[in-house]
């Protein structure tokens, strides 16, 4: 099945100035639905803080407007929009959304014993590997073309990738400084995975996308171009945020090592006292 004769979940593909914006009453009750319970169930005596609260309401703002905006439709036409939309629902959205603490307001719905103590043991390489199994299938030219002919496909890559981006994220908001060193390495490591996906995309010798060999010369670009320009995106943007991520986590750690001479010499001070 190609795009010419299936109707993509964003629309068909568009031409510059027909863009449309997505206005399915399911997912956007669906989007409504969770920020109302979130802030319903966020105040209280044991509630979340307005920043946290602002956070997620932000967060959970950017991912309606990834998934409703006319970005949605033009990632039907280009690749390149497909990849800025990944990259705002996972480098943007979800650390916004991670940082409101989601996982308290909604901890009546989720079994949050089970998988909560999974997570804060293995967190960090859960999170870590499935955020790179996730981008890197998504990408690759079979998966990446049935989510444009398949809106059953479409849906399990967001999921999956989204679902993935804020397990990732909650593990490096929410280490604890004793595990600041795995912290670094698993940005460092989702760093320098992405920016080899990006640069293998951006490389490659040709189009990889059969879904888009017709959809991107409206735009004034060729299939080849508008991969390579999707690849960039993700190569430079995304290991820039990791990068810096790296760097802030790189000094944490060392400060913790500086701290601990210190502590050491006033509790023997103490002892000897």
């Amino acid at each position: 099945m190609s795009i010419a004769n299936f109707l993509p979940y964003c629309g068909h593909p568009p031409v510059p100035g027909d863009l449309i914006w997505n206005t399915d009453p399911i997912l956007i009750s669906g989007l409504l639905g969770i920020a109302i319970v979130y802030l319903a169930r966020s105040f209280g005596s044991d509630g979340l803080s307005p920043n946290e609260r602002r956070c997620f309401v932000i967060g959970w703002g950017v991912v309606a407007a990834a998934l409703t905006s006319p970005l949605c439709n033009l990632s039907v036409a280009l690749f390149s929009a497909r990849v800025t939309q990944h990259i705002v629902l996972t480098l943007v959205a979800a650390p916004l959304v991670v940082l409101g603490r989601p996982e308290r307001a909604f901890a009546a719905f989720l079994p949050l014993r089970m998988v909560g103590a999974l997570l804060k043991k293995h967190g960090m390489g859960i999170g870590a590997a499935g955020f790179a199994v996730t981008m890197w299938t998504w990408h690759l030219p079979g998966p990446y073309d049935a989510t444009l002919q398949n809106n059953y496909a479409y849906w399990a890559m967001h999921i999956t990738t989204f679902g993935s981006a804020l397990i990732f994220w909650h593990a490096l908001l929410f280490h604890g400084a004793t595990r600041t060193g795995s912290a670094l390495v698993a940005a460092f490591g989702t760093a320098m995975q992405m920016s080899l996906l990006g640069a293998v995309l951006t490389l490659a010798p040709r189009a990889l996308f059969a879904v888009h060999s017709t959809t991107t010369w409206p735009w004034g670009l060729s299939p080849l171009e508008d991969q390579q320009l999707g690849g960039l995106i993700m190569w430079v943007p995304a290991g820039v945020l990791f990068t810096v991520y790296g760097i802030v986590a790189f000094g944490r750690w060392m400060a913790s090592f500086e701290a601990a001479p210190a502590t050491l010499e006033i509790g023997g001070s103490a002892a000897r006292n």
